[in-house]
């Protein structure tokens, strides 16, 4: 018996009902990687909205106008990128999920910038360029203005690609390559430019230095002793002390100064005095964290967990305190040019300009910081608390050790430069060991070269991508912002 009319109406219905249904599902999964872009194409929209609410729309304030947007597409680039590299390690040792770490980076990244930052900051990012080579305050703005979009276009690159590069320096190339353009190659402060170069491969090393030599001193006092947990109570709460002397130290530095100005003997007195307090604090804590415990390495990875997290949220406090000031550096001196008609080395940076960099990094790490998180914490190598302890803590002493020394450093390439220094010294320590055990017993088959390489503990691929990244960061952001500033000089200007 075949189907009835009305019978074989409703199978055709149900076809197309199922048509339908599967062509939405395919336009909400075309449609997904757009939300992101359309946010933040509303965020630098609204900023522009809100600028040209303060500034009228007259051809004077129109170049303040764009500068803003273009500083908001500058902030939002920082989030994606540079803030990775203090929530990285946390969520790579699973002490913090993704969405707890963009939560709290958000929050402590905008603490950082709105409390401790924006003070008076050297808005020719620390003295680069020499502005009273410039003698037109609209050259000298077109040059900020290409320093500000091509430092920008840089690290957005770098986070397609993911390749955690530092904003800082992408600003410096910025802003040398449209001073030359401008002005001509006297117009670099060339010693200065040789210290920051000298700051690329002193910081890296230093960090990984320093990250190393606290893996090493943990698997020797802790993870290699029988008595794991009691070593543990011993030694855990002097590495928290240690952690938070150098902080104290660092923020002390950074964020007292519209107060009090405070020198680096100060800094390290207030270090140590508060480094004492949370070992005093943290010593009977850590004593009952760990009644219980099994005697083996997983235990102590609950022992890290806590202050890790801790440490993830000040690495942020003091990034938003100190890069994103240099960051906004150029959207400042664009301001202050246009309302007094004169460009000096240092300028105060109004609020709004720090609260756009806040906000901007907030939406940036929200929509598009995921992906190179998830990079610097389990792709480069494999990070557990200890590990990523030891990173945080590299970061906090090599930036002390660089302000006494008054070298600008980049806490990307310290941050970075730490990942690679424990995962270098485990492959060491790995080789060292299997080195012995070969000693003791009949030799192992010869293994393929491939095979070794693939067996490193450190990605290669990762490295030489970052490196490259590193090398060319400051030339390539240069030779882009000096054609921006030729175009925006000689064809709109």
């Amino acid at each position: 018996m075949s189907d009835s009319p009305k019978t074989n109406q409703w199978q055709t219905l149900d076809k197309d009902l199922n048509r339908i249904s599967q062509l939405e599902s395919a336009t909400a999964y075309v449609s997904r990687p757009l939300v992101a872009p359309g946010i933040a194409l509303a965020f630098i929209a609204l900023t522009i909205i809100t600028a040209a609410i303060f500034f009228d729309a007259t051809s004077s304030n129109f170049v303040v106008i764009a500068a803003a947007g273009f500083g908001a597409y500058m902030a939002i680039n920082i989030g994606a990128n540079d803030v990775a590299n203090n929530m990285g390690p946390a969520v790579g040792a699973n002490a913090l999920t993704l969405g707890s770490a963009i939560v709290i980076a958000a929050f402590f990244e905008s603490a950082g910038a709105l409390i401790a930052g924006g003070d008076v900051v050297s808005t020719i990012s620390k003295g680069i360029i020499d502005p009273a080579s410039f003698t037109d305050t609209k050259v000298f703005i077109w040059a900020m203005m290409a320093a500000l979009i091509s430092s920008a276009l840089w690290v957005n690159l770098a986070t397609f690609v993911g390749a955690p590069v530092s904003t800082t320096h992408s600003v410096v190339g910025g802003v040398m390559g449209a001073g030359i353009a401008a002005a001509g190659f006297s117009v670099v402060n060339w010693p200065t430019m040789g210290t920051i170069a000298a700051s690329w491969v002193i910081s890296p090393v230093l960090g990984g230095a320093i990250a190393a030599a606290c893996l090493a001193f943990i698997k020797a006092k802790i993870i290699y002793q029988d008595d794991k947990i009691a070593a543990a109570r011993k030694w855990v709460p002097v590495l928290m002390g240690v952690m938070a002397a150098a902080f104290s130290a660092y923020l002390s530095l950074k964020g007292l100064k519209k107060i009090i100005e405070i020198d680096i003997g100060m800094a390290l007195l207030i270090g140590a005095g508060i480094g004492a307090v949370v070992y005093v604090v943290s010593a009977p804590l850590i004593k009952r964290q760990s009644e219980g415990l099994e005697n083996r390495n997983k235990s102590l990875k609950a022992l890290f967990a806590a202050p890790l997290v801790i440490s993830a949220a000040m690495l942020s406090f003091a990034h938003g305190a100190n890069d994103v000031a240099n960051a906004v550096g150029p959207l400042a001196a664009i301001v202050h040019a246009a309302e007094f008609g004169d460009f000096s080395s240092k300028v105060e940076i109004p609020l709004w300009v720090m609260v756009i960099g806040a906000l901007g990094i907030s939406f940036g790490l929200v929509l598009f910081g995921p992906k190179l998180i998830r990079m610097v914490g389990s792709q480069i190598t494999k990070l557990n608390p200890m590990r990523a302890y030891c990173v945080a803590l590299s970061a906090a002493v090599t930036v002390i050790i660089a302000s006494w020394l008054g070298l600008p450093v980049s806490s990307t390439h310290i941050a970075i430069g730490g990942i690679f220094g424990v995962g270098f010294y485990r492959e060491w320590s790995t080789e060292r060991r299997l080195a012995k055990s070969r000693e003791t017993r009949a030799p192992e088959k010869r293994i393929a070269v491939e095979e070794r390489r693939r067996r490193k503990l450190v990605r290669r691929s990762h490295f030489m991508t970052i490196i490259a990244a590193w090398v060319i960061t400051v030339p390539a952001a240069a030779i882009m912002s000096a054609g921006i500033f030729y175009f925006l000089n000689f064809v709109i200007g």
